[in-house]
């Protein structure tokens, strides 16, 4: 078995991989310099259509209608796109050493890569129940959403279990989203999660209450403050009970969990430095070892606009970060200079006919405006968060593109206001004359 070598390679097959690709061949690149290396089947592509479309009953999302980089409005980069640009696209291919300091790759199959430049894009892995040993937690039926394979076994479970009952555990994002994706598909839904409201990490009580009120009126059950301590398993070996440790039992032909997810370090482990859970980086997503760059979920990196290291995990950063460490990477060949990193944090997300956005910093005083009841016919809310001052991170449901465009525009420039009042009167109009 050759060994192969290349001038790049991509570590990595997600949103991060095609990017950067894209950010090569625009840079200029030559056939045969660059390969993504991918333990997944296809091309990339991007995954929050998984959790979203993908599920949906009619006109569901299918690749190659998801390929990168539709997602922020490119060219979709199909199989055949990376043959035609001389790009070696090494997939269902698992890579179980990295040697950073002989810059050399070992796969599961023993075959070795060389390269000169490496980019870490390993993304992350999400965190499963069996992972806290949970009592029946590797039964069938029982789902996880991170890659399309999942995806598809999610569809076939959906197809089998046809308006049958399900179970979310986890109210975050992935709960959220597979929430009203299992809805829509008429399953009864109940979620599950041990926090006092849902998506705490950003969400307010207050705006929580509006997507927890909204929820049940489409019929979904929510359950807060316990958590899933074991599973009631038939003689098939699928899933039938979920036990909540507050006693309650719920009965299940599907799970579905959603708890988290863990950067992939371990093949670094001890070669770089890290640091909050990732790989530290510098402003172009240097690391610690020389010609190896970290993107994506897997980057700890400079966030200069609040003047502190960050990890993000969001497809936003995914892919600008790729972006920027192609171009560091080609201004030090060429012996040019680029601007550091300057990223705005940014969510988004999408479920029954609700999209919110949020940018910059949830920190200090949360001032809610408009009308934030799940009554509401236009369900038109936001939320303004001051700290010193200054609005630092703002929140909005239900914006048109111009009003999501000001939001983004308050959370960059952090103006400084004297009164909240003055926020809460004038609501999305404040964003709006920044």
């Amino acid at each position: 078995m050759a060994d192969e070598t290349f001038k790049y390679v991509i570590l990595g097959g997600g949103v991060a991989a095609g990017y950067a690709a894209r950010e090569f061949v625009k840079q200029g690149l030559n056939a045969g310099e660059l390969a993504i290396i991918s333990k997944e089947a296809v091309a990339p592509y991007e995954r929050p259509a998984l959790s979203k479309a993908y599920l949906f009953p009619e006109s569901p999302a299918r690749l190659p209608g998801f390929h990168v980089c539709v997602g922020s409005g490119g060219e979709r980069l199909l199989p055949e796109w990376y043959k035609e640009k001389g790009i070696e696209l090494i997939l269902s291919t698992e890579i179980v050493e990295a040697d950073l300091s002989a810059k050399r790759l070992r796969s599961a199959h023993g075959k070795i890569y060389n390269y000169q430049t490496l980019i870490i894009a390993t993304g992350s892995t999400v965190i499963k129940l069996s992972d806290f040993g949970v009592q029946g937690a590797d039964a069938k039926n029982i789902f996880y959403l991170r890659e399309i394979d999942d995806a598809d076994q999610l569809v076939e479970a959906i197809k089998a279990k046809e308006n049958g009952k399900v179970v979310v555990v986890g109210g975050g994002y992935i709960g959220l989203e597979l929430g009203a994706a299992l809805r829509i598909n008429n399953f009864d839904v109940s979620m599950v999660y041990p926090e006092p409201w849902c998506m705490p990490r950003l969400f307010t009580p207050e705006i929580a209450a509006f997507y927890e009120g909204y929820y049940a009126k489409k019929g979904i059950t929510i359950i807060k403050g316990t958590v899933a301590v074991g599973f009631t398993v038939d003689t098939s070996g699928e899933v039938k009970e979920v036990k909540l440790k507050d006693g309650r039992v719920l009965e299940a032909d599907i799970v579905v969990v959603g708890v988290g997810a863990r950067p992939l370090t371990n093949l670094f482990k001890g070669q770089v430095v890290e640091e909050k859970g990732g790989i530290k980086t510098d402003g172009f997503f240097k690391t610690s070892v020389p010609d190896v760059y970290a993107v994506g979920d897997v980057a700890t990196f400079p966030l200069k606009l609040y003047n502190e290291l960050r990890r993000v995990e969001h497809v936003d950063h995914s892919r600008k970060s790729a972006e920027q460490a192609v171009k560091a990477i080609k201004a030090n060949e060429e012996g040019k200079a680029i601007e550091e990193y300057d990223y705005l944090p940014y969510f988004y997300s999408r479920s029954f006919d609700l999209s919110w956005q949020f940018y910059g910093d949830n920190v200090g005083d949360a001032v809610l405006f408009g009308d934030n009841s799940p009554d509401s016919a236009t369900h038109k809310f936001g939320s303004y968060w001051i700290k010193d001052g200054k609005v630092l991170g703002a929140f909005l449901e239900s914006g048109s593109p111009e009003e999501n465009k000001a939001i983004a525009k308050v959370a960059r420039i952090q103006p400084s206001v004297e009164n909240s009042d003055l926020l809460l009167k004038e609501g999305i109009s404040f964003a709006s004359k920044v």
